[in-house]
């Protein structure tokens, strides 16, 4: 199976209409103007090894975006959002470009990354209770006219 159809049935990203794609592919700013990472950003992932299959280039060597560039780009930097190292995407990306014979190495790092995420919401869901107490105080406090009886340092 070539890279690329082993590459994209990994990846399995809905398309929406709309986002087509030129058989040429896209330059490097249409392509960060498509994820949403700067063009820096797109040259650093290639430099850093977390991307999965070589950059196309034209014949005056001006990088030139895919879908499967953009969507592995989309893979990196969800990961990135959640806190993925970048060894922990680089990792990942090895295994991929791998191939076949370590899916269940692949599932661990997702699945440890996916454990981290949740408890980082679960984290967040606390903090986030808690702020929305403190304003319902506030408000209250407020409404009732007795806002200085709120606590205050001396």
């Amino acid at each position: 199976m070539p890279v690329d159809a082993r590459i994209s049935s990994v990846l399995e990203v809905n398309h929406e209409a709309g986002d087509e794609i030129p058989e040429a592919g896209l330059s490097i700013a249409e392509a960060a103007r498509r994820t949403g990472v700067s063009a820096h950003t797109l040259r650093y992932y290639e430099r850093a090894g977390l991307v999965v299959t070589p950059v196309d280039r034209t014949h005056g060597g001006r990088r030139r975006y895919h879908r499967l560039d953009l969507e592995w780009i989309t893979v990196c930097t969800r990961l990135r959002a959640t806190g993925m190292p970048i060894r922990g995407i680089r990792r990942y990306a090895e295994l991929v470009t791998a191939g076949k014979g370590n899916e269940n190495d692949r599932l661990d790092l997702l699945t440890s990354h996916r454990d981290q995420v949740v408890a980082q919401i679960a984290e967040l869901q606390d903090s986030l209770r808690m702020i929305t107490h403190k304003i319902d105080v506030y408000r209250d406090r407020l409404a009732a006219g007795d806002a200085d009886r709120l606590w205050a340092p001396r």
